[in-house]
């Protein structure tokens, strides 16, 4: 049994993530959100933390976790490249998982995506289209992000550098080895993500379809555990389910 903190504890993630952590058998270390409870005092009762809150409380989630020699899962989207710099500085003292989603399904489709932008030509179009809640301030969303990286690797070629999002107006022909994002927002949508692998006159659609928030949940506390005997370093979903 592991004493496991939430950082965003009040936030939708929060209560899921207090659920799942007794669902599995281990203890909720308790948790703080924005304004409300000490990060450093939750990380020095905990074995480790699970930061479901925002970019600009990463900082102190990694200083916390550094102080009190304990690794942390961090699920928090909408990162930046200096987040990304924090954390990999971070995970020179103790483990870290960061990722744009926690679903141990999404963690899979992943991996499916990868291996089918990898065997298939350049002539195959890729194409990812997500849809969310309404409340969602961010987009593409991580996990759309986290998709388009693995079709990206699976084809040896730089994401930044071969994006096409927000089509609008006369935008001219798709450009060859693109990899084009589309958002939708709406309802109380958790989360729908398909990649779409356009080839001549026929198409494969991959699909994962987030019924509950649950399914974060259980994934992030299976990986926050599963980095409890982890050396210092950074650690991603695909190793959790030994991918």
């Amino acid at each position: 049994m592991a004493r496991i903190g939430i950082v965003g504890s009040q936030g939708r993630m929060g209560a899921a993530l207090a659920q799942a952590i007794e669902a599995a058998g281990h203890e909720h270390s308790g948790g703080v959100d924005r304004d409300e409870g000490d990060v450093t005092e939750l990380a020095g009762r905990s074995d480790a933390l699970v930061d479901f809150s925002a970019p600009a409380a990463l900082q102190a989630t990694l200083d916390a976790c550094k102080a009190a020699g304990i690794p942390v899962l961090i699920g928090t989207t909408g990162l930046e490249d200096e987040h990304h710099a924090a954390i990999d500085e971070a995970a020179k003292a103790i483990p870290v998982l960061q990722t744009g989603n926690t679903s141990l399904g999404v963690t899979m489709l992943a991996h499916l995506v990868n291996e089918a932008a990898s065997r298939l030509g350049d002539d195959w179009d890729i194409e990812i289209v997500e849809m969310h809640h309404r409340m969602k301030v961010d987009a593409p969303s991580g996990t759309a992000k986290l998709l388009g990286e693995a079709a990206a690797k699976g084809r040896g070629i730089d994401l930044a550098a071969n994006t096409e999002s927000g089509r609008d107006g006369i935008t001219g022909k798709r450009a060859d080895g693109a990899i084009g994002f589309a958002a939708l927002r709406g309802g109380t949508v958790a989360g729908e993500h398909t990649v779409y692998f356009a080839g001549s006159e026929e198409r494969i659609a991959l699909t994962h379809l987030a019924e509950n928030r649950m399914i974060f949940a259980r994934g992030a506390v299976k990986g926050a555990s599963w980095l409890l005997d982890k050396d210092a370093g950074r650690y991603t979903m695909p190793q959790v389910l030994g991918l």
